[in-house]
């Protein structure tokens, strides 16, 4: 399926504001709400709408520190990959995991409350991770900026 320009702005606007109502999207986009209704269906069948949820704010809750932990596997065997991913997938506070080309085999992003925490978190997950050789962990300083937002 080929997007056209309208589409791009209904995924535009979900983008930003994915709780608004069909006729308020309908509005933003220029279109009658029926005609924007099909459309969003249709973008939501095609899995260009993955799904809908609500971005939490780390901070209030208590999850200040960002860390960014590059791994080294010991070795590049699909059966050491899969299984170090089965397992890094069950890890409650890795919000992604990237198969990474360069030096590092894997980047995580993890969030904890503090140093104290994440070392827990290092200790009670992270070294136990299957085929880990190597890691190297870099905290976030701050956060610049931040968006889910892809650029359509």
């Amino acid at each position: 399926m080929q997007l056209d320009d309208t589409d791009r702005r209904i995924l535009r606007a979900l983008q930003k504001q994915g709780r608004m109502s069909n006729a308020e999207l309908s509005e933003k986009v220029n279109l009658s709400a029926s005609a924007c209704h099909r459309r969003v269906q249709r973008l939501e069948a095609e899995g260009f709408v993955k799904d809908y949820v609500a971005l939490l704010d780390a901070r209030k809750l208590g999850l200040a520190s960002t860390v960014f932990v590059e791994i080294r596997l010991s070795a590049q065997a699909d059966e050491v990959l899969d299984a170090f991913e089965k397992a890094v997938a069950r890890v409650p506070a890795v919000l992604e995991c990237h198969l990474m080309a360069g030096t590092a085999d894997y980047i995580l992003k993890v969030v904890a409350e503090d140093t104290e925490d994440f070392a827990r978190i290092h200790r009670q997950y992270l070294t136990r991770l299957p085929g880990v050789a190597q890691m190297q962990s870099s905290f976030a300083l701050r956060t610049v900026f931040k968006t889910t937002a892809l650029p359509l």
